[in-house]
């Protein structure tokens, strides 16, 4: 099994930025990928920002694109999302999930293989 435990969420006026952490325990992989999705109060979960836990490859999702940003610290077995310039339509819940990878990169929600419990993220205007 795999643990994956997020942390950083807060309170965050319009404009402030939030470092989000997730820890991975458990089993390992030869190869995975780290992904972060977010679920908008009454809206679907979507994918925010991936990353490959080898080659450090990443995939961020357009509308965050040059304010959010993935990386990962493999020693600690940790990726990150920074999130700067963050606005209202940012608040979600920002789930950290592991993809085992067999078909290389997905940014389906269906696709991963293990989810943390989420964080949650206000952003206040």
């Amino acid at each position: 099994q795999v643990q994956l435990v997020e942390s950083g969420g807060g309170l965050v006026q319009a404009g402030g930025s939030l470092r989000l952490s997730c820890a991975a325990s458990g089993r390992t992989f030869s190869n995975f990928f780290m992904t972060w999705f977010r679920q908008p109060p009454g809206k679907e979960r979507g994918f925010v920002a991936g990353i490959s836990w080898l080659g450090g490859n990443t995939y961020t999702e357009d509308s965050v694109k040059g304010r959010f940003s993935i990386s990962r610290d493999n020693a600690k077995n940790t990726v990150y999302l920074q999130m700067n310039t963050l606005n209202p339509e940012d608040t979600a819940v920002y789930y950290c999930a592991l993809d085992r990878a067999y078909g290389g990169f997905s940014s389906s929600a269906s696709d991963m293989d293990y989810w943390g419990k989420g964080t949650l993220v206000t952003v206040s205007s």
